[in-house]
This record gives structure tokens, sequence and C-alpha cells, in this order.
């Protein structure tokens, strides 16, 4: 009887509930995390002033009142709250030894960056149909992409993603955790996260592996699918400055969709137990801030058209400042 109250209590000691966790990040590099910080502040600020001024431009200057530019907004929009969700923390992290963070804390950190980040996906194909309507269909673009469709698109994508995220982060912390509460990443990824479970995940991990597969992959072969039939009307095309421009339309797009989905790819289209903490969080860094980075350095900011409404937008503010 003794030795069954004794074995109870240590299992109910194993069992205890975890109520926080330990963001090791980057805490082995020791000393360098201060030039980490610095690097990865100056990056946060550059996506941030970016991001909003792509935003400011798009609604002040109204030449920019296009379905391309609309979708380039709302990117533009999801991409600075999906930093935001998990930059600033980071940052205070690599100052700080106390780098806990509390169980609903941890939950909620995850719903919003995957939840974001999956409306990113979701968005990069359809400015991938975008693309192919304007090139493969110009005469019926104004009704393929007319407002209505375009907001309806934004919506879908933004709903999709969040309860896609909802799924995710419910199928990991429905799990039970024991006492590993030690988290060996910078932010509550669903790897680090589900491996600290002190129960069997391999049914939880297929169907995660399923919800990557379906906001990964099958966006990634309809962009693909959308640029080989891009590629054939351009081929067509029998001006070899149209050609040119056709193609300068889509090389932004193409950069930043392989960046952003080889990168995913990499971490989320594979088990759990093939997780290698400095291998991925490497790659991590890549889709969580130099992606983001992409966006209006490459997509945007390189564009003639946002070149000339941001003068159009700092000459407006000029002369009213003269005046």
């Amino acid at each position: 009887m003794t030795t069954v109250l004794g074995s109870q209590a240590i299992l109910t000691e194993n069992l205890t509930t975890v109520t926080e966790f330990l963001l090791l990040g980057f805490s082995s590099l020791g000393e360098i995390q201060l030039a980490l910080f610095v690097v990865f502040l100056f990056l946060y600020l550059v996506i941030l002033s970016g991001n909003i001024t792509i935003i400011s431009v798009i609604h002040l200057d109204k030449s920019l009142h296009t379905p391309m530019y609309f979708f380039l907004g709302i990117l533009s929009t999801s991409e600075t709250f999906y930093t935001f969700v998990i930059l600033p923390k980071m940052l205070i992290n690599l100052l700080s030894v106390a780098r806990t963070i509390s169980f609903t804390c941890c939950a909620l950190q995850m719903f919003f960056f995957l939840g974001f980040a999956i409306t990113n996906c979701l968005l990069l194909g359809v400015m991938g149909y975008d693309r192919y309507a304007a090139i493969c269909h110009p005469l019926h673009y104004p009704i393929l992409m007319g407002w209505q469709v375009c907001g309806k698109l934004a919506a879908a994508c933004a709903i999709g993603g969040f309860l896609a995220s909802l799924t995710v982060v419910n199928l990991v912390f429905s799990i039970p955790f024991c006492s590993a509460n030690k988290v060996n990443h910078y932010f509550c990824d669903i790897s680090p996260v589900i491996r600290l479970a002190c129960t069997n995940t391999d049914v939880n991990e297929f169907v995660i592996f399923i919800c990557g597969v379906l906001v990964l992959v099958v966006p990634f072969l309809f962009i693909c699918v959308s640029y080989i039939c891009i590629l054939r009307t351009i081929l067509k095309i029998p001006s070899a400055e149209g050609r040119r421009k056709a193609f300068s339309t889509c090389a932004a797009h193409l950069t930043v969709v392989i960046v952003h989905y080889g990168c995913a790819s990499f971490i989320y289209l594979r088990p759990t137990a093939n997780y290698v903490s400095n291998k991925d969080r490497l790659v991590t860094v890549t889709y969580t801030i130099v992606t983001p980075l992409l966006n209006p350095m490459v997509y945007s900011l390189r564009n003639k058209d946002v070149q000339l409404a941001i003068r159009k937008v700092l000459g407006k503010k000029g002369s009213l400042k003269l005046n």
C-alpha cells in the first residue's frame, strides 16, 4: 500500500503542469548577443519604416489604387504585425537574464505568429493569381480582379490563415507538458515546444504536417502553375520591351516566394524529431527577419511606380510646408 502511494506521489510530481517556458534563444552565444541586439534592432527598424512607408504611399497616392498594390499594402500590414509578434520579445531577451514567457503568452505568440505567417503564404498565392490575370487575361482583368473580388480574397487569406493557426495551436497546447520547460528557440515555435511534451505526439504532429502541406505546398503549386502560364504568354509578346516589363513585374514576387516558401517548408514540412536547433534557428531568422525585409526593399521600393509615388507624396508635404 505504501509503495502504491509512493508511486502515485512520484507520478503526480512528474506530471506537474508547466506554467511558463524558458526561451533559450541565443543565450549560448554569450557576449555576441549584444552585437546581435544592435543588428536585429537595426533590421527591425528598417522593416517597420519600409512597410509603413509602403502602406502610407499606397494609401495616399491614387495611381497605386490597383489590385496589385492593394495586395502589397495588405502584405506589408500583415508583415508589420508578423514581426511585431516575434522581434520585440527577442530583442528584450537578448539583453535580459530572465527569458521566461507564460504558458498563455506562449500559446498567443504562436497563434498570432502562425496566423500572420499563413496569411502571408496565402496572400503570395493570391498575388501570383493577380499577375496571371493581368498578363494572361488583360481584357478580363477588371472583372477578374474587381475591388469586391480583391476584398473577398484578402479576407479569405486572413480568415484561412488564423483558422489554420488556431487548429495547429490547439493541437500543440492540448497535449500535457510536465517538468521540461526549456524552449530551445527565441520564440514559441511548433517544433521546439511540442518536443517538450511528456506524451506521444505522433498523431498531433501528423495533423500539423497535413496543415503545413495545405498552407505551403498547395499555394506554392498554384503559384508555379500561374507562372508557367505567365511565361508562355510573355514569350508570345513580340516586343523585347514588353517582355522585359512583364518579367520585371514578376521577378520581385518570385524572389519573395522562393525565400518565404523555401525556408518555411524546410522548417515545417518534416518530423519534429529532425529539429536541429542551431541550423534551424538560422533558417528561422531568415523567414522572420530577412523575408519581411525583402518585401519593402525588393518588392516595392525598387518598383518605379512606388518610387515615383514616394517622390510625389514627399513633394506634396514639402510644398505644404512652404505654403
